[in-house]
């Protein structure tokens, strides 16, 4: 090849080149004018939901491992704050309580005979004291020998040290008893870990729990829905999440179908954008876009059911 032919080919690959990057740029501005138009012009956003209460499902657990020995639970059930749900075996935590109450009645007992000695001690003092008194008169008026009155006289420094040692087995006593009702505290705390109550009102979504069955603390055996308002969550591409309000009219459709199952408006929004993971088929799925989540408190949720997964459109 010619230095001619050369510089000929080397200028129209220069200009291919030059046009397929104008080209380039202009679909890329093309791209981006059309993304705005279409943020510009769009009045409503959609997002897969799932309906939860505002509280969130939440997965009960027993606060110790045990076999099942009573299942008060039903899926379904609406239970009240404080409601016994399960009970496991506690027949050791039992004995330990009642052994404990044993010891601080017997303990009770003690101290109980420890202030009728201090009582006993007080009044042989003040009989003492008046013996003294007489004595002393019967002395100056040579009825009493001086022999009679110092043994009267000594009565009283004695039971006076008397009452001292006993007022101080009354509070050693009395600080043994408080040991014994801590004793009591703490065994009744051990009791009540082997049952489980329900933390809130609320309502039993499901429960895996049979007598017999041996229930680890670190395994949940029911979802538990909190009495509260029902919200549909959601989550929204970060192109509109922007838009969202707080207070935007909002509304609930099942998925592929027109019909409005429940009206709300928007009552939260996540203040970061994060990856999609609310509906992700597993927790690695690459995400090119992120979403913000949103969260709608649906009016009249009546009939729909917790867990549902359906369409949210959020008024711009």
């Amino acid at each position: 090849m010619t230095k001619i032919s050369f510089l000929l080919l080397l200028a129209v690959c220069t200009t291919f080149v030059a046009c397929g990057g104008k080209n380039d740029q202009a679909a890329d501005a093309a791209t981006a004018t059309d993304s705005l138009r279409t943020r510009a012009t769009v009045t409503e956003v959609l997002g897969i939901a799932v309906v939860e209460p505002s509280e969130r499902i939440i997965n009960l657990s027993a606060e110790k491992s045990g076999y099942i020995r009573e299942v008060k639970a039903r899926i379904g059930d609406k239970v009240k704050k404080g409601q016994l749900l399960l009970t496991l075996d506690a027949e050791i935590e039992n004995a330990q309580l009642t052994q404990a109450n044993s010891k601080l009645g017997t303990q009770n007992q003690a101290i109980e005979a420890a202030l009728q000695n201090l009582k006993l001690l007080q009044v042989k003092l003040d009989k003492a004291r008046a013996d003294l008194s007489r004595d002393e008169a019967l002395f100056k008026g040579n009825a009493l020998t001086q022999q009679q009155l110092d043994n009267t006289r000594a009565l009283i420094p004695d039971l006076e040290q008397q009452i001292k040692v006993q007022e101080t087995l009354v509070k050693q006593e009395e600080g043994r008893a408080r040991e014994l009702r801590a004793d009591v505290v703490y065994y009744q705390t051990l009791a009540e870990q082997k049952t489980v109550r329900a933390p809130m009102d609320g309502q039993i979504l499901s429960i895996d729990a049979r007598v017999g069955q041996f229930l680890d603390s670190q395994t949940g055996f029911a979802e538990f829905a909190p009495v509260g308002p029902i919200m549909a969550i959601t989550e929204i591409d970060e192109m509109f999440a922007d838009r969202i309000r707080l207070g935007q009219q909002a509304y609930i459709r099942p998925q592929g179908s027109s019909e409005i199952l429940a009206r709300g408006k928007v009552v939260l929004m996540s203040p970061y954008l994060r990856k999609k993971s609310l509906f992700a088929d597993s927790a690695g799925d690459p995400e090119d876009r992120r979403v913000r989540e949103v969260r709608v408190q649906l009016d009249d949720p009546e009939g729909l059911l917790i867990g549902s997964r359906v369409e949210c459109i959020i008024q711009l």
